[in-house]
């Protein structure tokens, strides 16, 4: 392993935001959760097999 401690953000996005019980209701979280990687990968304008790490973090717990 290597000893890297450099840090690169270079891409951030959210989910949408939807009511209780709403359009999103059925749409388990994780799969909110790669449509969000895909589109910051995208948007980054980087090759997904370029990417080390992802962080994510979420404040309305979806039953996880």
């Amino acid at each position: 392993m290597s000893d890297q401690r450099e840090v690169v953000i270079v891409s951030g996005v959210r989910t949408a935001i939807g009511g209780f019980g709403g359009s999103l209701s059925s749409v388990p979280a994780t799969t909110l959760g790669s449509v969000v990687i895909t589109e910051a990968i995208r948007r980054a304008g980087i090759r997904k097999e370029d990417v080390d790490e992802v962080i994510m973090g979420i404040v309305l717990p979806a039953g996880l």
